[in-house]
């Protein structure tokens, strides 16, 4: 892997030389990949959209980030920003020079990329969405409506690879990605999401599908975790790395860590079971307001505008168990917020004014 992993650190300086003036672009486009996106920006805006593909982002995000935990377990992927410091491979001490960035400083292993992971899958469940939404209906005129829906599925194909190109190559050049980890996430996000394609019953799953998946994809990783322990092998190597080499301490977050990650996720998911079988997501997203316009657009904005400010609470991050605590509650009350309260809320509104004005 020495010859791998030297060859990606050439990449990672060719690219750090050669286009240090588009290192804010870069570093916008490492944002725009970061996972936790999906659930504040990309899951509101499609939910009340469509019901079907805002569940299935959050079911594919979930699952995408739990395999690409157990991956990176497996793998023990390197991150170039330490592996050029402790490396054997180059002589004298010659290590090469890799400039740091804010971004930079993950803590958990390398192998595949979470963040070329998840915006791939995200934004393929967008774009295949997108082209099923402008399918032609008519049989009978469908070759000729496929003649007219060329350049538009062929506009969003691209964009789909220009952001996810743009993804790949910013989590390279903050060096806190090889070129392999990021191909192998970007392809390992499109299967994740295709195979979801195929399992339609996410979409109605009752409050106990959602209490026994997270049962289980929580034990699962926690019993790896264990058994790898007993087997004298830490999981958490990375973190040690991480601390170690990183340039600037204030730059390592508790957040990045895989259990933080973890459960992340799975408060979101049990998030969205007790949304999704509640009673107001009942009334108001499957109510009479539930087809109207301006009903959706509302609930957006509002969702939108709460999710904005909600970001701006922080988790103390003192004690380690107390911030996984809070980051599950805090990552299951937005999809409980975006699907039930706020819905909620706005069907009462609505329906004061239409009293009102009858």
């Amino acid at each position: 892997m020495d010859f791998v992993y030297s060859s990606g650190v050439l990449v990672i300086q060719h690219l750090q030389d050669n286009y240090r003036e588009y290192h804010n672009f870069l570093n916008f486009m490492s944002t725009v990949g970061d996972p936790r996106n999906i659930f504040s920006v990309y899951f509101p805006l499609w939910f009340h959209l469509s019901h079907c593909v805002g569940t299935k982002m959050i079911w594919i995000a979930v699952i995408g980030d739990w395999f690409n935990l157990i991956f990176k377990w497996i793998l023990f992927g390197q991150r170039p920003y330490w592996w050029v410091r402790e490396t054997n491979f180059y002589h004298n001490n010659s290590f090469p020079h890799l400039e740091q960035f804010h971004l930079t400083c993950e803590t958990g292993p390398g192998s595949p990329s979470g963040h070329a992971m998840g915006s791939s899958c995200v934004w393929y469940v967008m774009v295949t969405a997108a082209l099923n939404f402008t399918r032609p209906s008519s049989s009978g005129t469908s070759f000729q409506s496929f003649q007219r829906s060329r350049p538009l599925r062929s506009g969003l194909w691209m964009a789909f690879w220009v952001i996810q190109i743009s993804v790949c190559i910013s989590r390279v050049f903050i060096a806190t990605h090889f070129p392999h980890q990021v191909i192998l996430g970007l392809l390992a996000g499109m299967l994740v999401a295709e195979v979801f394609d195929h399992i339609p019953s996410v979409y109605n799953a009752s409050l106990k599908v959602y209490l026994l998946t997270n049962f289980f994809l929580f034990s699962f990783a926690v019993c790896f975790y264990l058994l790898l322990k007993l087997m004298d092998i830490d999981l958490l190597w990375s973190v040690t790395k991480a601390k170690k080499w990183c340039a600037n301490p204030e730059w390592i977050h508790l957040d990045t860590t895989p259990f933080a990650g973890l459960l992340r996720n799975l408060g979101a998911l049990f998030g969205l079971g007790l949304a999704v079988n509640s009673e107001m997501f009942i009334q108001s997203c499957k109510g009479k307001n539930s087809y109207k316009t301006r009903f959706k657009l509302m609930c957006v904005t509002a969702t939108l505008t709460c999710l904005q400010l909600y970001d701006f609470i922080k988790i103390p991050t003192h004690t380690e168990v107390l911030f996984y605590i809070l980051s599950f509650c805090k990552s299951a009350s937005i999809p409980l917020g975006v699907v039930a309260i706020i819905p909620y809320g706005v069907h009462l509104l609505l329906g004061e004014e239409d009293r009102k004005l009858s």
